[in-house]
């Protein structure tokens, strides 16, 4: 391995390194607690070793929602493709996103609720972003009308975002997250064929 291979795979490191911090962190006291300082700190290198990677905290952010799209398009995708309906991968599915939102408040709050420079729905959607509509649009909606997919796909998971937000702000009771998902299934789940 060459000298200018060694620097690139340890600059990923330390890059890859200081976006598990930041995740870290923020599950544990917020995201008011990622600072570069405490970020530099905490992966031991200085704040201008910080700066050489992410510009500042909103770039050190929009990392983490990356990787967010990336393991909640994956953490769907499994759930999905564990069951033989689509009725029943519907249900999976959401129950995967719900649980997702659930376990990981921080990263979710990066991914959905802070402000971020993210493009959704655009031709510069970042390749992660789609993914995670994509697992979305698989299972959900009537499939003999290809244009309203899109549509149907995004209205499913607004409701989930919003099931997801309304729960983890205590506006809505948790124990009562089945039912919520259950009566989004029968809305939205495509009809059966034999």
């Amino acid at each position: 391995m060459s000298a200018t291979e060694r620097r690139e795979r340890e600059r990923a490191q330390r890059h890859q390194l200081i976006i598990t911090a930041a995740r870290e962190l923020a599950e544990a006291e917020g995201w008011d607690a990622v600072t570069t300082r405490r970020l530099a700190e905490r992966v031991e290198y200085s704040q201008p070793v910080l700066y050489s990677h992410f510009k500042g905290k909103d770039a050190i952010i929009r990392a983490v929602a990356l990787e967010g799209f990336e393991d909640l398009a994956t953490e769907m995708r499994r759930a999905r493709l564990a069951e033989i309906s689509r009725k029943e991968a519907l249900r999976a599915l959401g129950r995967a996103y719900l649980d997702f939102a659930a376990n990981r408040p921080a990263l979710y709050e990066a991914m959905f609720v802070m402000p971020t420079v993210l493009p959704f729905a655009s031709d510069d959607t970042p390749s992660a972003l789609r993914a995670a509509f994509a697992e979305i649009v698989a299972v959900v909606g009537p499939h003999d009308d290809e244009e309203l997919y899109g549509l149907y796909a995004e209205v499913f998971w607004g409701a989930l975002h919003g099931i997801a937000v309304l729960v983890h702000g205590s506006r809505m009771p948790a124990q009562y997250q089945g039912d919520r998902l259950d009566l989004l299934v029968e809305r939205f789940a495509p009809p059966e064929t034999d």
